[in-house]
């Protein structure tokens, strides 16, 4: 298969931030294991950094569709090569799934049957959300509407892709060591789902939600799987990130890079990560 090496990049890379990120949101709602959004947040940034750091010479570590979009955007990666890079991040994220749900099953039906629970109710969110974020759920003090969900995704993935431009740019002469840019995209995740996850749960990347969320579809959770019946499953945590990744990249090419560019401090510009 041609760019073997890229699905295989993405589909692990994928899976290990998704099976850390989403194991976390699980370990929390069935051992109440974490007191608060940072840990959770600080889990995912770790996992996302991990994942790169782990696949980035197989594929650039993209892990998000939204990523891949706006890299096409910015002229950074072929469109043919899309493709299989939505193939292997979507099968990662949807393996990752599988393997939490494998381990924590059991779990899951005893907390179902101690709090009962019926799987498949809108009670039933409360262990869905386990693997798909919920922009409106039920017990939550946050008042949000489906245009604001979708622009809180949208915005959140903005600013993540802000920073990865910023921190892969050659001309960006304030970058870190190339060694380091992992780090500093894992904690820009951290941040941005500290800042929009009280709102939709920060899934920022549309693989991320959809793999996991159609394991909970297929493991009972039926229609409990998705957020609303108003469409709110596809506009905020697909098209979303989609809009806000292509924001940033059109942001990023007409606006930071030129500026960078016009800066009297001497750069590389043809060093492109």
């Amino acid at each position: 298969m041609q760019y073997t090496k890229e699905f295989i990049g993405e589909t692990l890379g994928t899976f290990l931030l998704v099976l850390f990120g989403c194991g976390s949101v699980a370990v929390s709602v069935l051992f109440n294991s974490y007191q608060g959004i940072l840990q959770i947040a600080l889990v995912w940034g770790i996992g996302v950094t991990l994942a790169i750091y782990l696949t980035r010479h197989l594929s650039c570590a993209h892990l998000n569709p939204a990523v891949s979009v706006a890299m096409i955007i910015a002229k950074r990666m072929s469109l043919k090569k899309l493709p299989i890079f939505l193939l292997g991040q979507f099968t990662g994220a949807f393996l990752a799934g599988i393997a939490i749900y494998t381990l924590f099953s059991p779990t899951i039906a005893e907390f179902e049957h101690a709090h009962g629970i019926v799987r498949g109710t809108v009670e039933s969110v409360q262990t869905a959300k386990m693997f798909g974020e919920y922009y409106s759920a039920p017990g939550s003090t946050a008042v949000v509407s489906l245009p604001l969900a979708i622009a809180a995704e949208a915005f959140g993935t903005f600013l993540l892709l802000i920073m990865i431009f910023a921190l892969t740019e050659g001309c960006n002469v304030g970058r870190p060591h190339d060694a380091m840019a992992p780090l500093f995209i894992g904690l820009t995740v951290s941040s941005v789902i500290c800042l929009i996850a009280p709102l939709t749960q920060a899934g920022l990347n549309p693989a991320r939600d959809f793999g996991p969320r159609m394991v909970a579809w297929i493991a009972g959770w039926g229609k409990a799987a998705f957020p609303d019946q108003n469409g709110g499953f596809f506009f905020v945590y697909i098209l979303g990130p989609i809009l806000g990744g292509i924001l940033a990249a059109l942001f990023f090419v007409r606006i930071i890079e030129p500026a960078m560019k016009r800066s009297s401090v001497k750069c590389n510009c043809e060093n492109k990560n």
